[in-house]
């Protein structure tokens, strides 16, 4: 009997998503964040590249120097776009009042809200490994030879992949969050503040700097760097696993808000 009963759940959450995605492919919103996410990140990429070509003596001949990392630096303003596309792809429903409407084709709130959380995670990482790799490419492409770094190089793949996987679990915690606060603007108001400005001042600040640094966007970063940064203790691995709990912990508070509150 409980395969029968899961079988019909499986296909209902098939569905779920099958629709989720739908929605995301007819929303202007998705085509133009993702799009900014892709030109961002590649051009931002390739820019930082050019800058640093023809100076290896203050970058490339440091023992620090982290070419990959380095190229992957302009992902701080791609993420925005990738954070108000987690955000929207979320909240429209609230704020246009549709989400009702979901509700009623889909009234488990459980499987309404895992499909809507997965197809934003699909949609995302689809976007963003294809995205690291070309952000990869365009970046040590315009440092030159001297100081840049090869995919073939010690741990250039895991950090193409990570930033694919950080972009992806900041995506999914902009739009669990959203999922709790039932808000755009409030979302937004929070987010973009904690991670593009708050989070980075105090990771640097004595006294507070070894709390914040346990931040998602400061701590999951980490897995971008080929060479480690020494003010952030958490390391590579660390930091991933401190990015998941915080993915895990929001997706949990989405999920719960969702089926306790009316829509």
């Amino acid at each position: 009997m409980s395969a029968v009963r899961g079988g019909p759940g499986g296909r209902l959450f098939a569905a779920a998503l099958s629709a989720e995605l739908l929605k995301l492919r007819t929303l202007r919103s998705t085509w133009w964040t993702l799009a900014a996410v892709v030109g961002l990140s590649v051009g931002i990429g390739y820019l930082y590249g050019s800058v640093i070509k023809g100076n290896y003596d203050d970058f490339g001949a440091t023992p620090d120097w982290d070419p990959v990392g380095y190229g992957f630096a302009g992902t701080n303003v791609a993420q925005l776009a990738l954070v108000c596309f987690g955000v929207l792809a979320v909240g429209a429903e609230y704020t246009t009042g549709t989400v009702r409407a979901s509700l009623t084709a889909v009234p488990r709130r459980g499987v309404f809200g895992a499909a809507k959380l997965t197809a934003v995670a699909v949609t995302a990482f689809a976007v963003t490994l294809p995205t690291a790799f070309v952000t990869f490419a365009a970046a040590q492409g315009a440092m030159g030879e001297r100081q840049n770094a090869a995919l073939g190089d010690p741990g250039a793949v895991r950090a193409t992949v990570g930033l694919a996987v950080y972009l992806t679990m900041l995506c999914l915690i902009s739009a669990a969050v959203t999922m709790m606060l039932r808000s755009t603007v409030l979302a937004l108001g929070i987010l973009v503040p904690l991670f593009f400005i708050v989070s980075d001042i105090l990771a640097h600040l004595p006294g507070v700097g070894s709390v914040a640094r346990y931040l998602p966007s400061v701590a999951g970063a980490q897995i971008l760097r080929v060479v480690p940064d020494d003010r952030i203790d958490v390391g590579t691995w660390g930091g991933l696993a401190v990015l998941l709990l915080w993915t895990a912990a929001a997706l949990c508070g989405g999920l719960v808000t969702l089926r306790r509150r009316d829509a």
